[in-house]
């Protein structure tokens, strides 16, 4: 039997996309129903939910956001035939949306009781729903005094933060390189590896993601618009002894030339020649696609060197529950410092149907984040 501390209805207000035979997407808010909790879950108001580049990939697909209209109370884009194969798995079903955010318990079953009135974080979809209902122990319980809107991202991006530095250290790098570093996410991984003493090479776009980085306290930071890029990312390299990558671009040449920085960086203390290149290896993990071109690789560094992809989830799930718990416990204990979150500006379910809004919240403009509040 739940225990509730105010009237919680029995349907939930949820966002959900669908990709369409017809070939578009369609965003709606639906009526789902809202179940009561049983012995070990909870309900959980939503408060707060964050719009990750992850979630804007779910909410739209491939779509062509230039073709967004309103439609009998749904919000549509059209899909380029030539992208429809890459949705085929999710025609016809609507899925919801959200990946994380925070809100105050509002009933709970008897193994969990303790929790009302909590604020919580979680993981998963829908967090973009005005009710949750959840296991208990999937929930992170925050500080007294944390509001939702500072434990909405308490998953994801620290997460991937904490996580970029564990594979490192499991992999047998001491210290890394991150692309597109002045995102929440990289001034996160700036502090952290401050913390953790790990010798971190930033890149980004712009002289003013450099003066952001700089004001967080980063060292090592080398804009992509200097004309001087290639030599400082080098020198960089070499002053830090990184070898590992986390690139949030994908497509282009910019793993390439992290990799040829690499091999340039090892070269300045090799003691012999060898036609494949120095024996240390080096890798790139692109774990994001903010350039959805073709990733180009020309192999100008030798043979030993690596190219994969990197996802939250499945380090997740191979890293073990005793990793896992401990990463939890850290974010939780530094979700107001650490692992703070901005956002540009705080949003309702219906605005985040609204054309001129999802033009705005989809411009992947450096820095800028939204927070959806379902409470509104």
């Amino acid at each position: 039997m739940g225990a509730l501390t105010m009237n919680v209805p029995s349907t939930a207000r949820v966002l959900q996309s669908t990709a369409t035979p017809q070939g578009t997407i369609e965003l709606r808010l639906m009526e789902v129903p809202l179940p009561a909790p049983g012995d070990d879950e909870i309900v959980v108001r939503m408060q707060a939910a964050p719009m990750n580049p992850s979630d804007q990939g779910n909410l739209f697909g491939p779509a062509d956001l230039g073709s967004l209209r309103r439609a009998s109370g749904a919000t549509i884009a059209d899909i380029p035939e030539v992208r429809r194969t890459s949705v085929a798995g999710r025609v016809g079903r609507a899925l919801p949306m959200g990946n994380e955010g925070a809100g105050t318990v509002v009933a709970a079953g008897a193994k969990a009781a303790s929790l009302v009135g909590r604020v919580v974080a979680i993981f998963g979809a829908p967090s973009y729903a005005t009710y949750r209902k959840v296991r208990a122990a999937d929930a992170l319980a925050l500080s007294p005094g944390t509001t939702p809107a500072q434990g909405a991202s308490a998953f994801v991006n620290p997460l991937t933060s904490l996580g970029m530095i564990e594979t490192m250290r499991r992999e047998g790098h001491h210290a890394l390189v991150h692309t597109a570093a002045a995102s929440n996410l990289g001034q996160m991984l700036v502090r952290a590896c401050r913390i953790d003493g790990v010798p971190l090479v930033n890149i980004v776009r712009s002289a003013s993601a450099v003066a952001v980085l700089r004001d967080a306290g980063a060292e090592y930071v080398c804009d992509q618009s200097d004309p001087d890029f290639d030599q400082a990312l080098a020198d960089a390299i070499a002053a830090s002894g990184a070898t590992i990558a986390f690139d949030a671009v994908g497509g282009g040449t910019l793993a390439n030339r992290i990799l040829v920085a690499m091999e340039s960086a090892l070269q300045r203390k090799a003691t012999e020649y060898s036609r494949y290149g120095t024996a240390t290896h080096k890798q790139v993990y692109v774990y994001g696609g903010l350039d959805s071109s073709p990733l180009t690789l020309d192999r100008s560094y030798g043979m030993a060197w690596g190219v994969g992809g990197w996802l939250l989830w499945p380090f997740l799930q191979g890293a073990g529950p005793e990793t896992v718990a401990r990463l939890r416990q850290r974010v939780a204990d530094e979700i107001t410092t650490t692992f703070a979150s901005r956002y540009t500006a705080t949003i309702g379910l219906e605005d985040a149907l609204d054309p001129d809004h999802i033009r705005a919240y989809t411009r992947k403009a450096t820095g800028e984040k939204y927070l959806i509040d379902p409470s509104r």
